[in-house]
C-alpha cells in the first residue's frame, strides 16, 4: 500500500464480505462476528493503518481520508468485483470513502453505529483534540487508564481484563501513545463531510445497524442516515453498546449475513 503495510486475515468460503473496524479498535473486534459469518462467506478482515498490526509509512497518515484510499487500493489487490462491506464507527466513513470517491463497487452496505455525517466526535475525544500538547507529553500509566476508562464506555456489558488489554495493546508505549493522538490530530470534518453530500446518491443496498445502548453515536444518527440514504434499512442490535461487535456478535453476524444472503 501507498500509505503503509496493512495486515490482513481471510476465513471462510463464499461471497466476499470485508469487514472494517473503526477507532480506537483493531480487527481484534471482529473476533466473535467473524466464525459465524465464515460459515456462508470468504470474510476478509484488515487493521487500519496505523491501527492493531498494521505500520504506517511516509507521511504517516491516518487521516479518514487515507484509510478510504488504502481500502480501495486493496479492495483492488484482492480482485473483488462488488464485495459486501461492512464498516464500523470510521471504518464506515472509510468504506464509504472507498466505495463513494474511490470508485470501488460494492454488493452492498452495512454501517453499523458509523461514522458518516457530521459532527461524530465524542466529548471525550474533542477534548482531547483541544489538549493535544497535554495528551501526548502526559505519563504512560496516566495516558492508558484516560484510554481504558474511554473503551469501557463503547460497551454494553463490562469488558474483562483481558480484553480491555487487548484493545489497548496496540496503544501502549511511545509510538502507540503518539499514533493515538496523531490519528485524533489528522481527523477533519472535510473527510466526512465529503461522503456525507454523497449519501443520497448510493446506490448499493445499505443496511444501518446500531447499538441499542451506544453512548458514542445517539441513535438519532442513525434515523438522519437513514434518511439521507435512498431505501436504507435500519435495525437495532440489541444489548449492545458502540461496540456492537464486541457485545452482541451474534446478533450483528445474523443482520450482516441476513443482509448478505446467506441461508438461514
Amino acid at each position: 500500500m501507498r500509505g503503509g503495510t496493512v495486515a490482513w486475515d481471510r476465513f471462510g468460503d463464499g461471497p466476499p464480505v470485508v469487514l472494517v473496524h473503526g477507532t480506537p479498535s483493531w480487527s481484534f473486534l471482529w473476533r466473535g462476528v467473524v466464525p459465524l459469518l465464515a460459515r456462508s462467506f470468504t470474510v476478509y478482515v484488515l487493521d487500519l493503518l496505523g491501527y492493531g498490526a498494521s505500520l504506517l509509512g511516509p507521511p504517516n497518515d491516518m487521516s479518514i481520508s487515507a484509510q478510504g484510499r488504502m481500502l480501495g487500493e486493496l479492495l483492488e489487490q484482492w480482485n473483488l468485483a462488488a464485495p459486501g462491506l461492512v464498516g464500523h464507527d470510521i471504518g464506515g466513513a472509510t468504506v464509504l470513502r472507498a466505495h463513494l470517491l474511490e470508485g470501488r463497487p460494492a454488493g452492498g452496505i452495512v454501517l453499523l453505529d458509523a461514522v458518516a455525517l457530521n459532527p461524530w466526535n465524542t466529548r471525550t475525544t474533542r477534548h482531547m483534540r483541544a489538549h493535544l500538547d497535554a495528551y501526548r507529553s502526559m505519563p504512560p500509566h496516566l495516558y492508558e487508564e484516560i484510554v481504558k476508562a474511554h473503551l469501557r464506555t463503547a460497551v454494553y456489558r463490562p469488558l474483562d481484563a483481558e480484553t480491555l488489554d487487548a484493545y489497548l495493546r496496540p496503544w501502549r508505549g511511545e509510538d502507540g501513545q503518539a499514533a493515538y493522538f496523531r490519528k485524533i490530530e489528522q481527523w477533519t470534518e472535510e473527510d466526512v463531510g465529503a461522503i456525507e453530500s454523497l449519501l443520497p446518491t448510493l446506490r448499493p443496498r445499505v443496511r444501518i445497524l446500531w447499538g441499542e445502548d451506544d453512548r458514542w453515536l445517539d441513535r438519532d444518527v442513525a434515523r438522519r442516515l437513514q434518511n439521507l440514504i435512498p431505501d436504507a434499512e435500519f435495525r437495532l442490535v440489541p444489548s449492545a453498546g458502540h461496540f456492537a461487535p464486541e457485545d452482541n456478535p451474534d446478533a450483528v453476524a445474523r443482520e450482516i449475513g441476513a443482509f448478505f444472503g446467506a441461508e438461514n
